[in-house]
C-alpha cells in the first residue's frame, strides 16, 4: 500500500474522486515504460482497456514493447475471426 500525506493530496490539483485512478494511470504507465510490467498486467493494475491503456501510451508518448510473440498472437487472433 502506497501512502499519501495528506497535506500532499490537498494540494494536488487533481479531483479528489480520481487522484487514486490518475495516480494508478501514472503508476502503470511508469512501470511498463521500465519494463517492470507487461503491457497485461500494466492496463490491468489501473483497471483499462487494452485499447484505453493503448491510447494512454500515445498520449504520454510511451512506445509499447512489442515482440515477435506479440506479433504472432496478434496474427492468430486476426486469422482466427475471419
Amino acid at each position: 500500500m502506497i501512502e499519501i500525506p495528506g497535506d500532499i493530496i490537498q494540494t494536488m490539483k487533481i479531483p479528489r474522486t480520481r487522484i487514486k485512478e490518475h495516480l494508478m494511470i501514472d503508476i502503470a504507465v511508469s512501470l511498463y515504460q521500465e519494463g517492470a510490467l507487461s503491457f497485461g498486467k500494466a492496463r490491468q493494475l489501473c483497471k483499462m482497456t487494452k485499447w484505453g491503456f493503448q491510447r494512454e501510451l500515445g498520449l504520454r508518448k510511451v512506445y509499447r514493447h512489442y515482440e515477435e510473440k506479440e506479433l504472432r498472437e496478434d496474427i492468430e487472433f486476426a486469422y482466427s475471426n475471419q
